[in-house]
């Protein structure tokens, strides 16, 4: 215990002594804030004016911390509970979930060219330090020769690494852990479409126009090892089209569509790779169900393991304090197990389909919008493997302060409800709903 604390006071003056370094240093171009000057920014700006002069270490990080009083239920039986054909669920009262924290990264290394790195140094599944990711941003190939393709490198970016991929536009709206900063809500989508693979992508952006397409290996761990359920092969495509224009200082709009699809991968994670979990602590879990795992309460997954081609599709507005974001997300895939016709072959005819929609609006106010008050409606619609159609749906009222520009404390109402689920399953008929407060800060 004596050399764990010694260890962690020092990480902490080691981290504050390099912050006090390169305090200094810490404007980067291309770059998205992690404070309330990041809300409603989506991909990196393409934004470089030629700051650097020397390598610049920025270090930065954030924590939360939620009061959550949630309750739930479901409509299973007592009889199929004492006769053990499903477990009954888990008590839960009102109290202080974890505290999650990260530590952020971002160094310039040379004209246009940065690093990331985001570590979780507490989270719902983690609670010790665990690295989610980074990459290695290119806006600028002087490195390489002076003025080499400027007139293009205006207007392009790469990014390269083991990196949150940029499927949608949802995934820059939701909580990453202790990343809760730019979240109007506490909770994230019902399909929680998040993952991180090693892999590239490129970008053009020009006159409000936005291209991208990107490849990964379709692995979220990461191995080299074969055997008779692994596999090395296997890759994902994924690509972005969209517009975003500032028409008036009044008024913004952005429309992207966005497509991921795999040929054959050993296991696909797009809708379970959050190792850092759900905001909703132990709703709908059995009566079993441990400290750290399940991590995933109140998501759906819908299961589709080696395949899945999956399209977003995200309009927003925004108009004075007034803003709109919405979702459509229409996803197809299997398991390779799957013979869901019948037929004893595992083929395109086996995939099954889901349906995601969510609709976000948000009013900021104040002299800075530094208040807001918000509503997200978010339904799933899926076919199953059990020959059931599940609908899953979800209300959350917000309200939120920032205290200051680090600062965000918010309250959500939260209401989900399960149908279509089959009586031997905890979700039958079930249903959580409930206040949660969150405190966050983001630097």
């Amino acid at each position: 215990m004596k050399t764990t604390i010694k260890r962690s006071l020092f990480l902490i003056a080691l981290i504050l002594g390099v912050t006090t370094v390169f305090a200094q240093n810490r404007k980067l171009d291309n770059y998205r804030q992690p404070d309330k000057n990041g809300i409603n920014v989506f991909e990196a700006p393409k934004d470089t004016v030629s700051t650097f002069e020397k390598v610049k270490v920025r270090i930065g990080g954030s924590s939360t911390l939620q009061f959550q009083a949630i309750d739930h239920e479901n409509g299973v039986s007592q009889q199929n509970i004492d006769n053990g054909v499903v477990k009954e669920l888990k008590g839960i009262g009102y109290n202080f979930n974890l505290a999650t924290a990260n530590l952020d990264l971002d160094v310039a290394l040379a004209k246009g060219v940065r690093m990331h790195l985001r570590t979780y140094l507490s989270s719902r599944h983690h609670p010790e330090p665990y690295v989610k990711g980074g990459y290695f941003q290119i806006d600028n190939l002087d490195f390489i020769k002076e003025g080499l393709l400027s007139d293009i490198m205006k207007y392009t970016t790469i990014k390269v690494g083991h990196m949150e991929n940029n499927y949608g536009d949802a995934h820059f709206r939701r909580t990453d852990n202790a990343q809760a900063m730019h979240n109007p809500f506490v909770g994230n989508l019902i399909m929680d479409a998040f993952t991180t693979e090693v892999g590239a992508e490129l970008y053009y952006q020009r006159n409000g126009f936005i291209g991208m397409i990107g490849f990964s290996n379709g692995k979220l761990n990461q191995s080299v090892a074969t055997g008779a359920n692994d596999k090395t092969g296997g890759a994902s495509f994924l690509a972005k089209l969209g517009y975003d224009n500032q028409f008036t200082e009044d008024f913004r709009f952005r429309l992207t569509g966005s497509v991921l699809t795999t040929g054959y991968v050993p296991s696909n994670y797009l809708y379970t790779a959050d190792r850092a979990g759900s905001r909703y602590y132990f709703v709908m879990e059995d009566v079993d169900a441990g400290a750290s795992s399940p991590f995933r309460s109140g998501r759906f997954d819908p299961g589709f393991r080696n395949r899945i081609t999956a399209v977003m599709f995200n309009p927003f507005v925004k108009y004075q304090g007034l803003e709109f974001f919405g979702t459509v997300e229409l996803a197809k895939g299997r398991a390779a197990s799957e013979d869901n016709n019948g037929d004893g072959i595992n083929d395109a005819d086996d995939n099954r389909s889901t349906t995601q929609l969510a609709g976000e609006v948000i009013y900021r106010f104040g002299q800075t919008e530094n208040f807001y008050v918000g509503g997200r409606y978010n339904t799933v619609s899926s076919e199953m493997t059990f020959d059931n159609d599940v609908d899953i749906s979800r209300v959350q009222l917000s309200a939120g302060w920032f205290m200051t520009k680090n600062i965000l404390a918010k309250v959500e109402y939260v209401s989900q409800s399960y149908d279509g689920y089959p009586e031997t399953s905890i979700l039958y008929d079930g249903k959580f709903d409930g206040l949660i407060v969150e405190a966050v800060i983001s630097f």
